[in-house]
């Protein structure tokens, strides 16, 4: 285990803990360029050695192949990791009560284990109340096939709808200097509730690492040009431009800008980041990011660099922003 292996922290009101900064598998699944399979179980096996217990998937990554991999991983090794997964994000209907128990038994299927820590429900369904979709979900916690329940891109009023129904552990959202807009809505409300934040992309994307400087350095076949509005035209020079004095900051007091963004993000209460990586060693240098919290000096300093709206573009094409603020 490494020295640098980040404290563990409650997860909502459960009795789950994690390690404070966790893993996001996403890249895993080809999304940002392929991963050869041995490879990806390599990282994953490392991301557990390095005292990192808390990894996060779906059943959505590349179809399945991801939970696959977590499970090659985990093998001999459940008790050591706090496994979260997804559900319910293809379509209308896949959030309706008789959906839940089959999702979960195939994702228990390719992840090779009896229980999952965390389940999410990763979109809300347009087309089933919360409250029905949560009562199934609780209904497995009650079984012992899930330990707690949790929720990805909600509003305010949907969270207290699906609290009352069944405790939620944590809601998962994008927050970043770049995406702080939960901060006027949904942050609240967690907060009060006692629901921890799990905060996905908490490098914008790639847009905070430093490694994008110009709009030449997103590939013109890079899937963040077809998915996200930022990495669009005119959206990714104002972007990367907001993102500047982050890469000066960095500069000024010798760290990295990845150091600074993560730093940024593990100050807010009660939030458990989960960066995804295909490399090792940015595996590492964001556990060693988490050793030590930030400075509130530079906490504030950032904040006000970063104001919220400061990002050009929605974070999601417009079907899909509407379908997530006019959730039901």
């Amino acid at each position: 285990m490494l020295e640098s292996s980040p404290d563990r922290v409650p997860l909502g009101r459960s009795d789950l803990r994690v390690s404070s900064v966790g893993y996001g598998s996403m890249p895993l699944g080809g999304i940002y360029g392929a991963v050869d399979d041995r490879a990806a179980v390599d990282l994953l096996r490392h991301v557990i050695d390095s005292g990192v217990d808390f990894i996060d998937t779906s059943s959505v990554y590349a179809e399945g192949r991801v939970e696959v991999l977590v499970g090659e991983a985990i093998q001999g090794r459940r008790d050591d990791v706090v496994v979260a997964t997804k559900f319910g994000m293809t379509g209308p209907g896949l959030g309706h009560p008789d959906r839940v128990r089959p999702a979960l038994v195939e994702s228990l299927r390719r992840l090779g284990t009896d229980y999952v820590d965390l389940y999410y429900l990763h979109q809300i369904d347009p087309t089933t109340p919360i409250e029905d979709t949560v009562w199934a979900m609780g209904e497995l916690v009650e079984e012992g096939l899930v330990r707690a329940i949790g929720l990805s891109e909600v509003t305010p009023s949907t969270i207290r709808r699906a609290h009352e129904a069944f405790p939620i552990a944590a809601v998962q959202e994008e927050y970043s200097l770049l995406a702080r807009e939960i901060e006027e809505t949904v942050l609240p409300t967690l907060r009060e509730l006692g629901i921890s934040l799990v905060a996905y992309s908490p490098f914008g994307r790639g847009l905070l690492t430093g490694r994008i400087r110009r709009p030449d350095d997103v590939a013109p076949d890079d899937v963040r040009r077809e998915r996200y509005p930022r990495f669009d035209g005119r959206a990714l020079r104002a972007n990367l431009a907001a993102a500047a004095p982050l890469f000066a900051l960095a500069e000024e007091l010798g760290t990295t800008p990845t150091e600074l963004a993560l730093g940024w993000v593990l100050a807010s209460h009660n939030t458990i980041p989960i960066p995804g990586t295909r490399s090792p060693a940015n595996f590492d240098a964001n556990v060693e990011a988490a050793r030590f919290p930030q400075d509130a000096a530079i906490t504030r300093r950032l904040s006000r660099m970063f104001p919220v709206g400061v990002a050009r573009g929605e974070r999601y094409p417009p079907n899909l922003m509407q379908r997530i603020r006019e959730a039901p």
